[in-house]
């Protein structure tokens, strides 16, 4: 990493001109989780959360957040997404999130998938706000990339 790639001479915010790279596929996991509690839990798991499916609707909403990364964070690409998903799985107190993103493109997908797991996880939260204020969002972190020049990426203890 010997240059500031979106910084200009003039130390002016750039976006980065990738019309000279390989348009290849491209791929991004990323993960997160909600403490949420044990009674909240016991409320997701009794279906007696007061805003209804809790998980239908954070998966919609990451997946309509990682088709507007570009607009969200000043410097990314737009990119024409083939295939994003959102997961959830639960512990007592806690619900993980994972969000996948898969595109044919000059440039890596890794924001979408980031910026996919936190909106996610933000409608965790705002979906369960009534019952709790306690809950943390975090540990919103790149777990797999695949693709591009910089080659590929797994997290320490990333199984798949």
């Amino acid at each position: 990493m010997d240059e500031l790639t979106h910084i200009d001479e003039a130390g002016r915010a750039r976006m980065v001109d990738v019309s000279g790279k390989a348009t290849t596929s491209r791929r991004a996991i990323a993960g997160g989780e909600l403490v949420v509690g044990r009674e909240v839990m016991a409320a997701i798991r009794a279906g007696a959360t007061p805003k209804g499916n809790v998980f239908e609707t954070a998966r919609l909403a990451g997946i309509m957040a990682a088709k507007r990364t570009a607009e969200l964070i000043p410097l990314c690409h737009p990119l024409p997404l083939d295939h994003v998903t959102v997961d959830f799985t639960t512990t007592e107190d806690r619900i993980a999130i994972r969000a996948e993103a898969v595109t044919r493109a000059a440039t890596g997908v890794e924001m979408e998938a980031l910026t996919a797991a936190a909106v996610a996880g933000l409608t965790l939260y705002d979906m369960l706000k009534a019952l709790s204020k306690t809950m943390v969002l975090g540990e919103v972190r790149l777990l797999v990339k695949t693709g591009g020049a910089s080659g590929d990426y797994r997290a320490p203890g990333e199984a798949r």
